[in-house]
């Protein structure tokens, strides 16, 4: 599966599922990503990091070792 960090910019796409255990996972969350949710990506950082995504109406930064833990199709 891609993960979130390999997205294209300007794409949209459906987020399948989210790696990591507890606190991580639980954080990753709580900031609005899970099962379904439709993500816009923005913008990436020259080197990467942060990635800039669109979702739920607001925007978010989201860093590179989290961008890798969100499966996308």
């Amino acid at each position: 599966m891609r993960t979130l960090r390999e997205a294209e910019i300007g794409s949209t796409v459906t987020v399948v599922k989210i790696r990591g255990e507890g606190a991580i996972r639980r954080h990753i969350m709580d900031m609005g990503i899970t099962k379904g949710c439709q993500i816009y990506v923005r913008k990436v950082a020259p080197l990467g990091d942060p990635v800039e995504i669109t979702l739920r109406g607001y925007e978010l930064s989201l860093r590179k070792e989290y961008a890798e833990m969100v499966e996308i199709d």
